[in-house]
């Protein structure tokens, strides 16, 4: 009994040494929002790599969609928006506000460059 007790305790601290590796090589990427602007509006991120985008506003409710990942999220003056994906195809996938914010809304957006 004994040594079941030892087996399973070493099963549980190895389990979780796994799951802190994993964790500390999610990257974190900070995108801030701005009236008519992500900052930055470019990110490029590596094929099968996790990503936490780390999203804040600056001014006012912004939203973030992205379609082609069927990610959306709202950004929140004062606020961190935590949206994590793992890209899983390469090239440019479009991000963009959608929340309206005014004259220029249209023309808030940016991309995301997936690089194998």
């Amino acid at each position: 009994m004994m040594e079941r007790r030892a087996f399973l305790l070493a099963a549980a601290v190895a389990a979780a040494s796994t799951t802190k590796l994993v964790l500390a090589r999610t990257n974190e990427i900070r995108i801030s929002a701005k009236k008519f602007a992500f900052n930055p509006a470019e990110v490029r991120l590596k094929l099968g790599q996790p990503v936490v985008l780390v999203l804040t506003s600056e001014d006012r409710i912004h939203g973030f969609k992205v379609p082609d990942l069927g990610l959306r999220a709202e950004i929140v003056p004062g606020q961190e928006t935590r949206v994590a994906l793992t890209p899983a195809k390469s090239g440019q996938i479009v991000f963009f506000c959608d929340v309206f914010c005014g004259d220029g809304h249209e023309e808030m957006g940016g991309t995301l460059i997936v690089e194998a």
